[in-house]
């Protein structure tokens, strides 16, 4: 099992930043992906970024330019810096890691962080 812990959410003023951060632990050996979704409410989840092994990375097309995800490998540990935020990135977002195991792959989600944008 994995677990994952999510932080930095809250309430920022448009055009604010944050930071997001998701720590996984447990039964890791190697992580494939490493990822932010969101979900607003009356939505569907919508990718926000990703990280994959290897090095690439993949943004929703409204958040380029403004969002980063990062990585600390040796932590297990995915961050997301928003900048410039809008009234329109408010969404519940979630941490998601893919893991490799020997008979494929798994996904875990995390719990979950409420950003609101608004002033």
């Amino acid at each position: 099992q994995v677990q994952l812990v999510e932080s930095g959410g809250g309430l920022v003023q448009p055009g604010g930043s944050l930071r997001l951060s998701c720590a996984a632990s447990g039964s890791i050996f190697s992580i494939y992906v490493m990822a932010w979704y969101r979900q607003a409410p009356g939505k569907q989840r919508e990718l926000v970024a990703n990280s994959v092994s290897g090095g690439s990375t993949n943004y929703l097309n409204s958040v380029k330019g403004r969002f980063t995800i990062s990585t600390d490998n040796a932590k297990n540990t995915v961050f997301l810096q928003m900048k410039s935020l809008k009234p329109e990135d408010t969404a519940v977002y979630q941490c998601n890691v893919v893991v490799r195991r020997t008979t494929g792959v798994e996904e875990y989600w995390g719990q979950g962080t409420q950003v609101t944008v608004s002033s």
